[in-house]
């Protein structure tokens, strides 16, 4: 992580004498993030190149050298625990969103080194990490009894938005019964026991959880936007997905500044919270606009 001017050392202190925007305190400069261990972040750089390289500028051979070291590094760490995409605040675990963005690293690895027929010596190697990590994840990142994926091998019983990205990275098909149950799972309110609320998504249940934040939050758009996108996928085989997934979208797109632009949460009452415009959301978005343009069979 770095600041605006390219430093690395940003260490997070509270303004107590500032109220903040509307009273929302703590105020706060720096990042406490900036110290986080968040192993997923390995699957998106690998998407990144593996997308860049089929529709954009193919890799070089030192690129390919770089990706080969990283997805060693990946094969080395992957039962490692860490603070993943939500960034808590206490101990690290074992989450699965984090397990699926390392699996995604790998994956891409492999489909880069067949598609350009590159060198890769740690191929075999590269395959059995990959199974290990789904397996692994199917036998404890999901709950048979809740029927759903869950948040982290240790947190069993607590929903994550997050997992819904495992059919968007192909992780698993979007109508496989296991995400199709945690996709009914999510789209309950949250008090009987889901994360949507008048359609819109949040990351999980912070009241229960301990995440070491503390405080109520709003929903998160891009999760919404994942849940759209999800729903989306998941149409093209239960065709009573797609219906809830224009409404959703629709619903959203009315929470948009005057700019048509998402902050990182919606609070209750409608007003967009935190960072604005995030990237994230914008990003999930299109996605999510791209795909339910090209489910709809829009000529355009």
């Amino acid at each position: 992580m770095y600041t605006i001017r390219g430093e690395t050392d940003i260490p997070e202190i509270e303004l107590a004498h500032l109220e903040g925007y509307r009273a929302s305190k703590p105020v706060r400069i720096g990042n406490g993030a900036a110290s986080h261990m968040q192993l997923d972040i390995y699957g998106e750089l690998m998407d990144g190149i593996y997308l860049s390289n089929r529709l954009g500028k193919p890799i070089s051979y030192d690129q390919w050298l770089s990706v080969r070291e990283i997805t060693d590094y990946v094969c080395q760490i992957w039962q490692e625990k860490d603070m993943s995409i939500w960034e808590v605040r206490n101990a690290k675990q074992n989450f699965v969103y984090s397990k699926i963005m390392l699996w995604v690293a790998v994956d891409r690895a492999l489909r880069l080194a067949d598609k350009r027929c590159f060198p890769c010596p740690q191929r075999q190697e590269w395959y059995r990490v990959r199974d290990a990590i789904m397996e692994e994840v199917m036998e404890k990142g999901y709950n048979k009894e809740l029927g759903a994926f869950i948040q982290s091998y240790e947190a069993n019983e607590m929903l994550d938005s997050a997992v819904l990205i495992a059919p968007l990275v192909f992780f698993v098909s979007p109508n496989d019964p296991r995400f199709l149950g945690t996709l009914d799972h999510i789209l309950k309110a949250p008090e009987k026991g889901g994360l949507t609320s008048t359609g819109l998504v949040y990351r999980y249940n912070s009241a229960k959880s301990d995440d070491g934040v503390g405080g109520r939050e709003g929903a998160f758009s891009m999760c919404t936007f994942w849940l759209v996108e999800a729903l989306t996928r998941a149409a093209a085989y239960e065709s009573k997905y797609l219906p809830q997934a224009v409404t959703m979208f629709e619903n959203i797109l009315s929470f948009g500044n005057h700019l048509r632009m998402f902050s990182e949460e919606i609070a209750r009452s409608g007003e967009q919270l935190g960072n604005t415009p995030q990237a994230f959301s914008h990003l999930a978005l299109i996605s999510a606009a791209f795909n339910l343009d090209r489910t709809l069979g829009s000529p355009h």
